[in-house]
C-alpha cells in the first residue's frame, strides 16, 4: 500500500515543435525517416513476454507509394486471440494489486519517452505508414499521444482522491478498483495518439488489455509497443495482436471474462459490435463495459455576420488536414448568400496553393489517402457528383492512385441540403457547400440538426452573440465538440476533452477523467469504529 499522499507531476501540454527550415528537429527527424523507410521493419506480435511470428507475414506499404515495402508484420489467428486473452488474465493479479503510484510511473516514464528518445521514431513511422505530413504526425503522435499519458496519470489522482463524506465513529472510503476481467482495445489507423491512448488508459487503472490495431497502422504501433516495454509495462499487461478482426473480435466477446471494449473506428462496426455483446450477455461474469467514438459529418455553419476569410481558413485547414481522414473533419458546410462570393474566392485561393506528395517533402500540405480501398469509395463520392444534376464540383475532382492514393482537395457545390455527400461519412478530402438565403439563417440551423444521423463535431461562425447563444442552443445535440468561430478540428488533451453522441459514438471523452471512469468499478468500505451492541432503536421504548 502507499505510504504517502502522493502528488503526480501536474500536467502541461507538450510544446509543438516547428521543423522550420534549418532546424535541429528538422535535420533529426528527416534522417529518421530516411532511415525507417529503407530499413524494413519487421513488426511481430506481443504475447505476453513474447515477440510472436507467424507464417503470414504481410507488407506494410506506404499509402504515398505503394509500391515500396517498409516493413512487415505478422497475421495471427484464433490461436493467438485465445494466447493474449490468456496472457492477460495471467497478468491480471499481479498488476490489479501494484500500488497506483508505480502504474502512473510507468505511463509517466512512457511519455518522457515518446517526448525524447521516441519521438522522431513516432513520427517517423506515422508519416511513413499513416501518410501524414510532419505537422500532422507531430500534433498526433508525439505530443497528443505524450498528453494522453501524463493527463490521464494526473486524472487517476484525482479520481482516487474522490471520496465519500464520513459520519461520527465511522469512517466511508472508496476504493477504484480494475474491471474483473480482460479488455478488448480496437484502434483506427488515423491517429497514432489514439492507438496508444486506448490500451494505456484501461491499463493505467491497473486493468489487462488485448489490443487490436489497425492493419494500416502497424509500423507505429511497432514503436508503440517498444515504448511501453521500455517504460516497464509488465509482460502481459498490453498484448497486441494482429490478424481477422472478425475472428479475433469473436474470441474475445465470446469469453466469459471479457469486461469491456475501448474502440475508435466505423459505427457499423461498432453496431455490430453492441450486438454481439448484447447476444453473449448471459456469458459474462459481468456486464461489459461498451466505450466507442465513430463516426462523424462534421459541420461548418455560417451566419451573415460572419468573417468570410475566417470561415474559409477554417473549411481548408478543418477538410482537408490530413486528406480529411479525421473523425472530427469539416464535409459539410452552411454558408450564407451574403458573403458566398467571398467564402469562395478565399477558399479556391487558398487550395490553389496547397501541395500534394510525399510526407517526406515538409513543403506538402497534404498527402495520400490510407488505402485502396478508400481512394475508390472517396472516388465513387466525386465521380458521382460529377454527374449529378443538384452539384457543381467547384475545385479538385481528380484522382491518381499509378503511385500512391492521391485525391486532390475537392469542393462541391450543392443545390440539395440533403444530397448524398451532405449526409454521409465519406473520410476523404471532399467537403459539400450548400449555399443557404441570408434570410433563411434560423431555419438553416435545424437543417444542420436535422441532416445526419452523426453528433461528433461542428462549428459555427458569427459576429452577433445573440446568434451565437441561439445557435449554441439549437444544435445543443448536434456535436458533442463544438466550436464558435474555430474549425471542427484539433482538440487538445487537458482542454478539450473529445467524443460526440448519436451514431458517433458513446460520448465518453477520451483525455477526460469521464473516461477513466468507464474502466474502473468502485468499492465502497464503510467502517465502524464502534459497533452497536443492542439491535434496539430509541423509537422502540414506550410512551410514559
Amino acid at each position: 500500500m502507499p505510504k504517502g499522499i502522493y502528488t503526480v507531476p501536474y500536467a502541461v501540454n507538450e510544446p509543438i515543435k516547428s521543423y522550420a527550415p534549418g532546424s535541429a528537429e528538422r535535420e533529426s527527424l528527416q534522417k529518421t525517416y530516411d532511415k525507417m523507410w529503407n530499413d524494413q521493419t519487421e513488426v511481430p506480435m506481443y504475447i505476453g513476454g513474447n515477440e510472436v511470428t507467424t507464417s503470414k507475414k504481410m507488407e506494410i506499404n506506404p499509402p504515398h507509394d505503394h509500391k515500396h515495402v517498409a516493413g512487415y508484420f505478422y497475421d495471427g489467428d484464433v490461436d493467438h486471440a485465445k494466447a493474449a486473452i490468456k496472457a492477460a488474465l495471467d497478468a491480471r493479479e499481479k498488476w490489479a494489486s501494484l500500488p497506483w503510484e508505480h502504474r502512473a510511473s510507468v505511463f509517466l516514464k512512457a511519455a518522457d519517452l515518446a517526448a525524447g528518445p521516441y519521438r522522431d521514431r513516432l513520427n517517423a513511422s506515422t508519416m511513413i505508414g499513416q501518410g501524414k505530413s510532419v505537422y500532422q504526425a507531430e500534433i498526433d503522435s508525439a505530443c497528443e499521444f505524450t498528453d494522453f499519458l501524463r493527463f490521464n496519470v494526473q486524472y487517476m489522482s484525482e479520481i482516487y482522491e474522490e471520496q465519500p463524506v464520513s459520519d461520527n465513529g465511522i469512517w466511508n472510503r472508496v476504493e477504484y478498483r480494475p474491471l474483473e476481467g480482460f479488455l478488448y482495445a480496437v484502434t483506427p489507423f488515423n491517429f497514432t495518439a489514439i492507438a496508444g491512448n486506448l490500451p494505456t488508459c484501461m491499463a493505467l487503472m491497473g486493468n489487462v488489455v488485448v489490443w487490436k490495431p489497425s492493419d494500416k497502422q502497424m509500423l507505429s504501433a511497432g514503436v508503440l509497443m517498444e515504448l511501453f516495454k521500455e517504460a516497464g509495462v509488465p509482460d502481459g499487461v498490453i498484448n497486441m495482436i494482429q490478424g481477422d478482426p472478425a475472428a479475433i473480435t469473436e474470441e474475445c466477446f465470446g469469453h466469459p471474462d471479457f469486461a469491456g471494449i475501448h474502440f475508435t473506428g466505423s459505427t457499423s462496426v461498432f453496431k455490430k459490435f453492441w450486438t454481439q455483446i448484447g447476444n453473449n450477455i448471459d456469458v459474462y461474469k459481468t456486464y461489459p463495459r461498451i466505450v466507442g467514438e465513430t463516426g462523424g459529418k462534421d459541420f461548418v455553419w455560417a451566419h451573415p455576420s460572419a468573417d468570410p476569410r475566417a470561415v474559409a481558413t477554417a473549411l481548408t485547414r478543418g477538410a482537408f488536414e490530413y486528406q480529411g481522414q479525421k473523425c472530427s473533419a469539416a464535409s459539410r458546410s452552411y454558408i450564407p448568400q451574403n458573403i458566398w462570393d467571398e467564402v469562395k474566392e478565399y477558399l479556391i485561393s487558398d487550395l490553389k496553393e496547397i501541395k500534394i506528395g510525399s510526407p517526406r517533402d515538409f513543403t506538402n500540405f497534404m498527402n495520400a489517402v490510407i488505402s485502396k480501398h478508400s481512394f475508390d469509395k472517396i472516388k465513387g463520392y466525386i465521380e458521382r457528383a460529377k454527374e449529378n444534376d443538384d452539384t457543381e464540383i467547384i475545385f479538385g475532382g481528380n484522382c491518381d492512385d499509378s503511385k500512391g492514393y492521391f485525391i486532390d482537395p475537392t469542393v462541391i457545390l450543392t443545390t440539395n441540403p440533403k444530397y448524398e455527400s451532405m449526409e454521409e461519412e465519406i473520410f476523404g478530402p471532399v467537403l459539400t457547400i450548400y449555399v443557404y438565403d441570408d434570410a433563411q439563417w434560423e431555419d438553416s440551423l435545424d437543417l444542420v440538426n436535422e441532416t445526419s444521423m452523426y453528433a461528433l463535431t461542428g462549428a459555427i461562425f458569427s459576429q452577433d452573440r445573440y446568434v451565437i447563444d441561439l445557435a449554441s442552443k439549437k444544435l445543443e445535440n448536434a456535436a458533442g465538440n463544438f466550436y464558435i468561430n474555430d474549425k471542427p478540428t484539433g482538440a487538445v488533451v487537458g482542454q478539450q476533452p473529445f467524443g460526440g453522441a448519436r451514431a458517433s459514438g458513446t460520448n465518453d471523452k477520451a483525455g477526460s477523467a469521464q473516461n477513466l471512469l468507464r474502466w474502473v468499478s468502485p468499492r465502497l468500505i464503510k467502517e465502524n469504529f464502534v459497533p452497536p451492541t443492542s439491535y434496539k432503536y430509541p423509537f422502540l421504548g414506550a410512551d410514559e
